[in-house]
């Protein structure tokens, strides 16, 4: 778990809508995904990935969409 004084910005939009269209991400992975992410203040890809929401194969899609789009 990563601790810090301040908490990470929301993901941004975009994001989440790779998330849910791209991968097919439920809206209750995400709500799940983003309330861990905000308690542990890590970032979301790797948290829903650490969770199981997200396959290895995902969160190196996610990744590289962010180097490309994000």
């Amino acid at each position: 778990m990563v601790h810090s004084s301040s908490p990470l910005p929301l993901p941004p939009q975009a994001l989440l809508r790779f998330l849910r269209q791209d991968l097919g991400l439920s809206e209750n992975a995400l709500a799940l995904g983003l309330r861990q992410a905000a308690q542990e203040r890590a970032p979301l890809p790797v948290v829903l990935w650490r969770y199981g929401l997200l396959s290895l194969e995902q969160l190196e899609q996610v990744l590289q969409w962010q180097d490309s789009d994000g």
